[in-house]
């Protein structure tokens, strides 16, 4: 993959440099997506409350049509409680090569960094993870082994 040109800027995604996927960049940076059409999740913050939102709809695309436009049409909606927040954020955001920003973590969870700081330090200790600065990354280790960094931040 190198010698043609391609990196790899997700767990299970290679491209070549400015050609990375923008939707699931959007996806894996704990950005905000609605969902449309049978089967579609979504996920929305509220800039007046910081809430955060998951919501679906009916996947069988008959009871999708069935439902339109009525309350049943949306299949599902739960608000994600802050304690969950870091799960749900690292669950995305470790998927890319690239890590996350702590200011970034804050912006989007709207929580401080002190909620993550004993996950971050035992994925450091364990040679998951690398913080420089303001910056954390997975390490080559890390990324082999995501669902283990990702669990440390499961309450």
């Amino acid at each position: 993959m190198a010698a043609a040109g391609y990196a790899q800027y997700e767990v299970s995604a290679y491209a070549r440099p400015g050609r990375q996927c923008a939707h699931n960049l959007n996806y894996w940076r704990f950005g905000d997506y609605p969902g449309i059409g049978a089967g579609a999740h979504g996920k929305i913050t509220s800039g007046a409350t910081g809430e955060i939102r998951r919501r679906w709809k009916p996947k069988n695309p008959r009871d999708f049509i069935a439902l339109a436009g009525t309350p049943a049409g949306i299949g599902g909606d739960d608000a994600i409680a802050p304690e969950n927040r870091p799960f749900d954020y690292m669950l995305n955001t470790l998927r890319l090569v690239e890590g996350f920003s702590v200011a970034d973590f804050e912006a989007r969870t709207g929580l401080d960094q002190a909620v993550i700081a004993d996950e971050l330090a035992e994925a450091t200790r364990r040679g998951w993870l690398v913080v420089a600065g303001d910056h954390v990354r997975p390490t080559e280790l890390g990324r082999r082994f995501t669902n283990d960094v990702i669990g440390l931040f499961l309450k």
